[in-house]
């Protein structure tokens, strides 16, 4: 395995307030693997706009579980055991129908707006909305400073 270090440090001299980055880098390094299980597209709708889709062959809607928590999205199947499973005896079983947990990191501002499932695929729409505090504006130059003449 290679292993793969590099010094951000000196982006650090011209962005401010970006330390999160080097700590998201940090867990994209690190050699924690997810497996392949189940297989999943993330897709642009449109300007600020996503889609997850992920194949859940085999799963109702009440064994899926989706959470969304400090820039993060799980999603977890559980499949519930049934009796009439035990009887089945199968040649060949290509559909895993396995118990899986799938975590993605969201970027600030990411929401997840909904979820759906449609022939067998789950669909987790998400969009980015910035705050308008956070949006670029103007700033008219007036001439004079507003701070002068304030006292302490």
């Amino acid at each position: 395995m290679r292993t793969i270090s590099t010094d951000f440090s000196p982006l650090y001299r011209s962005f401010i307030g970006a330390e999160h980055l080097a700590s998201l880098m940090d867990k994209a390094s690190r050699a924690e693997k997810q497996p392949a299980y189940p297989p999943y597209n993330i897709e642009s709708i449109a300007d600020d706009k996503y889609r997850i889709s992920m194949a859940v062959a085999g799963f109702v809607e009440a064994e899926l579980d989706i959470e969304s928590k400090d820039n993060a999205l799980t999603i977890t199947g559980t499949k519930q055991a049934n009796e009439s499973d035990a009887n089945r005896k199968f040649l060949y079983q290509g559909i895993a129908e396995r118990n899986f947990e799938r975590k993605f990191q969201l970027a600030d501002h990411v929401k997840v707006v909904s979820a759906h499932m449609e022939n067998g695929l789950l669909h987790i729409d998400l969009e980015r909305e910035i705050p308008e505090a956070l949006k670029p504006r103007k700033i008219a130059i007036n001439g004079k400073s507003l701070l002068e003449g304030k006292t302490s």
